[in-house]
């Protein structure tokens, strides 16, 4: 592959108040795509809280591509239905990456992103230095839906000549 930076580690942790599709409930996933890479997190049934606890593993070569973020209620009979979407950036994780840092005091912030019109983050979205690596914390607000978050974490994963 070329100009392979490294391997993006999405946490997909749960959904929060996601939206009806079915009479009272819903059977959720998501699909989660960056550039031509499509992954998809198994379906819970009957809950509009789901937790997922799944990784999801992206090969990144441009950071400057966004991930986008998908969620399906699941049907058997018809056309999944639309619960919402979003995208976030990972830039700004990978520059914090690149900056090669070790040792630092569990659970320190390095970085800061805001929710801005521009993203879909719900709240500050901290990058901190936890179990002696770099993660990323977000909840995400999803568009083009009544209501909904889902909350992620990423984790880098180094390949040999990548960062």
């Amino acid at each position: 592959m070329e100009n392979l930076l490294g391997l993006l580690r999405v946490h997909v942790q749960r959904g929060v108040d996601l939206a009806v599709r079915d009479m009272t409930s819903s059977d959720p996933y998501i699909i989660v795509k960056m550039g031509k890479q499509k992954l998809k997190t198994r379906v819970v049934k009957r809950n509009v809280n789901p937790e997922w606890n799944e990784k999801l593993t992206l090969t990144v070569s441009d950071p400057n591509i966004p991930v986008k973020l998908f969620v399906y209620d699941k049907d058997s009979f018809t056309f999944d239905d639309k619960m919402g979407d979003a995208e976030f950036e990972i830039a700004t994780f990978v520059k914090v990456l690149q900056m090669r840092l070790e040792g630092l005091p569990e659970g320190t912030i390095i970085a800061r992103v805001q929710p801005t019109r521009q993203n879909c983050l719900a709240e500050e979205s901290c990058i901190i230095w936890s179990n002696g690596k770099v993660v990323q914390n977000m909840v995400l607000r999803l568009r083009n839906v009544e209501r909904g978050e889902v909350e992620l974490q990423l984790q880098w994963i180094h390949v040999p000549m990548g960062l």
